[in-house]
């Protein structure tokens, strides 16, 4: 019933007509936010996943590109590398305990969700269900690294590997929005967020901060124009690049190490050059870069792929992920938390480091942004651990494995 198009093939299939959809989606994006109210109040990063979303299940666009690949790949790696040359570190001092203690709560709220789960959905999935548990917790507290890790450590058969992927793919593009859209619409039930430092380079362009506003030297508006100049964009396009090849050559010489940790960490120790700060552009292109993998998140949640596969393991997925929302929202409230903080952490643990980065970017808080990340990169190193753990405890508990 999802064939609402007569179309034997997609209508933009060529991979230079999708690049060109791509950043169109994008530019669509940010003219709607700039001039529509409604489109401020729901913001760019989701409106590009929802029209991602709609143009694939319409089958406009196909599910899979070469295109998609170098977007999810070197692009998002180059958005992550301009976003932390812009991040000071001294945002660590106002948000990293707190941001700490909510990812703490995030990979525990999974955790019981994969439990909640596997005990109302046991008895529909049969003796998989302990490895679903695992993979799920794993992905959900730490991003898809740990999908793949704990995947292969139970041997997850590729019909359901299948299943969970395209599961997993509509539940984060989901939840994309549900964290993006939570800091505005729910923000006045929460305590607030803790002020951001009047320093930040996040609110402007580093050199003439002292004749802003106080509300502009707290809030970033990606949509103001900034000096351009050419030398900067060329070397922060150099710096980018550089940063990439770098981080790739280290991870080869430690395979233990995933390169994304390596490419985080020298990003952040270049950003603190005092000649690298001075650049201009670097917030902006990361963004531009970020909201087109914006995009390809929502071409991958199409809904007749989950049909196809079955739908029991995606209402599975969904319960780990609504079970997970309502103990972050709900715990943290009580815990007083400011909900732009929990809505970070649980990105930080539901997409990893990247997708809570872009929580902070799109809502102007990048002081905050730069400890989501780093709880995120903690879920890589915890996410595997704690989903063979729940996958232990599921197969005790149903007396399999």
């Amino acid at each position: 019933m999802f064939d609402v198009l007569p179309f034997e093939t997609p209508l933009i299939d060529a991979p230079i007509a999708l690049a060109t959809m791509l950043f169109g989606l994008v530019a669509l994006a940010f003219l709607l936010e700039r001039r529509f109210r409604w489109a401020e109040t729901v913001g760019a990063s989701l409106l590009v996943i929802a029209f991602g979303a709609l143009l694939s299940n319409l089958e406009v666009v196909p599910l899979s590109s070469a295109v998609y690949g170098i977007v999810t790949g070197p692009v998002t790696s180059l958005a992550i590398a301009w976003l932390l040359l812009s991040v000071d570190l001294t945002a660590l001092r106002t948000a990293g305990p707190r941001m700490l203690g909510a990812f703490t709560l995030a990979a525990a709220a999974t955790a019981v969700g994969a439990l909640t789960a596997s005990w109302l959905l046991g008895g529909v999935l049969g003796e998989v269900t302990w490895k679903l548990a695992g993979v799920m917790t794993g992905t959900y507290s730490g991003g898809s690294l740990n999908f793949v890790s704990v995947g292969r450590a139970l041997e997850l058969p590729d019909s359901l590997f299948t299943a969970a992927t395209a599961s997993d793919n509509v539940m984060t593009a989901l939840w994309m929005g549900v964290t993006l859209a939570a800091p505005l619409w729910w923000a006045r039930f929460y305590p607030p967020a803790p002020p951001a430092p009047t320093h930040s380079r996040a609110a402007g362009d580093g050199k003439g901060a002292e004749d802003e506003s106080e509300e502009g030297r707290v809030t970033a508006s990606l949509l103001a124009p900034v000096p351009l100049r050419l030398l900067d964009l060329a070397l922060l396009g150099t710096l980018g690049l550089a940063l990439l090849w770098l981080a790739e050559t280290v991870a080869a010489w430690t395979p233990s190490v995933p390169s994304v940790i390596w490419l985080t960490t020298l990003a952040l120790a270049v950003g603190q050059i005092p000649v690298v700060q001075r650049l201009d552009g670097a917030l902006h292109l990361g963004t531009l870069a970020l909201n087109l993998f914006f995009v390809v998140i929502g071409i991958g949640s199409r809904v007749s792929e989950i049909l196809t596969v079955g739908l029991e393991v995606f209402w599975y997925t969904a319960l780990v992920v609504v079970v997970h929302g309502l103990l972050i929202y709900g715990v943290g409230k009580l815990l007083r938390f400011d909900v732009l903080t929990l809505s970070i952490a649980s990105q930080a643990a539901v997409g990893g480091p990247s997708t809570a980065l872009a929580v902070g970017v799109a809502r102007g808080r990048e002081d905050l942004a730069l400890p989501g990340v780093m709880v995120g990169l903690l879920g890589y190193a915890v996410g595997t651990y704690l989903g063979l753990g729940v996958a232990a405890l599921v197969a005790r508990m149903m007396g399999v494995g």
